[in-house]
């Protein structure tokens, strides 16, 4: 079953038009829905890529988690294949943050996020690059990784030859933010390791970045992955500022209805919005998972109580169960010699229906990700009284 509300045309105060509300579990559901999450479709790995906008991957195997968790039958080697073939790349996008992409969609992405590179940069190493000739050093630092994919740590180094009174940290990081710098293989493929080694994209894929990328497009595909948003959800999500002229431009061809506490939610017409009480089955999402940091109020999949919980003070996003469609949970696979243990941690207590449907996706989540473990086994720790945490 699936809600449809329609407008309200009656004039609330002042003649503002009133619009439907949707509460959090009708976000929740539309969230799910658009996420792949209610059901697993399926889709090829890389048209899921491209519908999720991307999904974030500070570290190699979370989108692994994430894309067998959304797509029926994903096999390792299908997102692996797709990197080796430079098909999709590893790259800091969003937020300035490595997202896992299309080929295409790191070339129209790219340029539109170059002002939050520029922000972070001036931030994090401002002072430090006081009186330089960044594009200088930007045109160094490309002939270096065009001719070797290097670490930030090796380029630094190189760059500091040429300018030896600055931090290599700095000279490097400013070469990220106006270089598009791709991460190689093997980074990112699993079972494989090393450190992340970049050359520009422009140099791996053999394409020039997108000249006129489209924001709009861009914000009608974050609404379609991700709606109905607010204007801050979707700055929260890009790392971009002042998207409220780009919605006013937008709004004529959108659907705007308001959250519980007034706030305007935008969104594509047509795209899917679940009843509330739609069934939604047991899911494990991955570390960093683009669902928990892609709104400004996170309530709609995330309670407040419980975001200490998940988001630690290091910068990690932990693994997170869904039950219900809401995190209720944390979960981390344990190796020790020839058995794998799935660590399971309610934040409160689970009923022991919801305990016998996890450990169900759980064995298969441990089938997937430990298939060389002779021994794969299921812990569920009781949660700690509420008082404690």
């Amino acid at each position: 079953m699936q809600i449809q509300p329609q407008p309200n045309t009656a004039n609330g105060p002042l003649g503002e038009t009133l619009r439907p509300v949707l509460g959090a579990r009708a976000l929740n559901r539309a969230l799910l829905a658009r996420q792949l999450l209610l059901q697993r479709a399926d889709m090829p790995v890389e048209d899921a890529l491209a519908h999720l906008v991307g999904m974030q991957a500070q570290s190699p195997n979370p989108p692994y988690f994430g894309l067998w968790t959304r797509l029926r039958g994903f096999r390792h080697e299908d997102l692996s294949r797709l990197l080796l073939d430079r098909r999709a790349v590893r790259i800091a996008l969003m937020r300035s943050t490595i997202h896992l992409v299309t080929a295409r969609d790191s070339l129209i992405l790219r340029p539109l996020m170059q002002s939050v590179y520029e922000r972070g940069l001036s931030g994090s190493y401002g002072r430090r690059l006081t009186g330089l000739d960044l594009e200088a050093v930007a045109a160094a630092g490309r002939i270096l990784v065009e001719k070797q994919p290097l670490t930030l740590g090796e380029l630094g180094k190189l760059l500091r030859e040429q300018w030896p009174d600055r931090e290599p940290a700095a000279l490097a990081n400013a070469v990220r933010a106006l270089v598009p710098l791709v991460q190689v293989p093997p980074r990112g493929i699993w079972g494989d390791g090393g450190q992340a080694a970049h050359t520009s994209a422009e140099a791996w894929l053999g394409q020039s970045l997108a000249s006129a990328p489209s924001l709009e497009e861009t914000i009608l595909r974050y609404l379609a992955a991700f709606g109905p948003a607010t204007v801050k959800d979707m700055q929260v999500w890009s790392g971009l500022t002042r998207l409220r002229e780009t919605i006013d431009r937008l709004r004529p061809s959108l659907t705007v209805y308001r959250s519980e506490d007034g706030s305007e939610l935008f969104d594509v017409p047509g795209a899917p919005l679940p009843a509330p009480d739609t069934p939604a089955p047991p899911r494990f999402l991955g570390e960093f998972d683009n669902m928990l940091l892609s709104y400004a109020d996170r309530t709609r999949i995330l309670a407040d109580e419980y975001r200490p919980l998940v988001f630690t003070e290091n910068g990690i996003i932990r693994s997170t169960i869904l039950i219900d469609g809401f995190v209720r949970g944390i979960w981390r696979i344990v190796r020790q010699r020839r058995t794998a243990t799935l660590v399971i941690e309610p934040f409160e207590p689970l009923s022991g229906e919801d305990c016998e449907a996890l450990a169900e996706e759980g064995r298969g989540l441990l089938d997937f990700a430990a298939a060389d473990a002779d021994v794969r086994d299921i812990q569920f720790v009781s949660p700690e009284p509420r008082s404690q945490l």
